[in-house]
């Protein structure tokens, strides 16, 4: 008999990859680190679209590449928001904009954080 020692009571579990629902959860989670820090950790919304452009052909074909594409819509756009209301903020209204693309932003983490725990798209 060839058995190795348990290390510490643990026995070794086979390699097994991690779950497509995981992964899309980490997406929220590292999005929504960025945009609750007001930024300041801004790279961790960055890691976001990393992962998921990398695990994007694992999602396709799944209501988890809807979320995929609903976390990218939203990054994408809001940076667009926010880029043209930084420029109208030197005629007193892009506040507004800022305002109102940070509120949309968080209904979108909400909305699709709560159908992906529903296990469904988001909408």
């Amino acid at each position: 008999m060839n058995q190795k020692p348990d290390q510490g009571g643990f026995t070794p579990e086979p390699n097994k990859p991690i779950s497509l629902f995981m992964i899309t959860a980490a997406a929220y989670a590292l999005f929504a680190v960025g945009y609750l820090t007001a930024g300041f950790f801004g790279f961790a919304t960055i890691a976001a679209v990393i992962l998921m452009y990398i695990k994007r052909s694992d999602v396709a074909g799944t209501y988890y590449a809807i979320h995929f594409d609903w976390l990218m819509h939203t990054f994408f756009w809001s940076l667009l928001w926010l880029a043209l209301s930084i420029i109208a903020t030197y005629i007193l209204i892009g506040w507004l904009g800022v305002v109102a693309t940070i509120a949309w932003v968080a209904y979108r983490l909400l909305i699709g954080g709560i159908a992906l725990y529903e296990r469904r798209p988001p909408r």
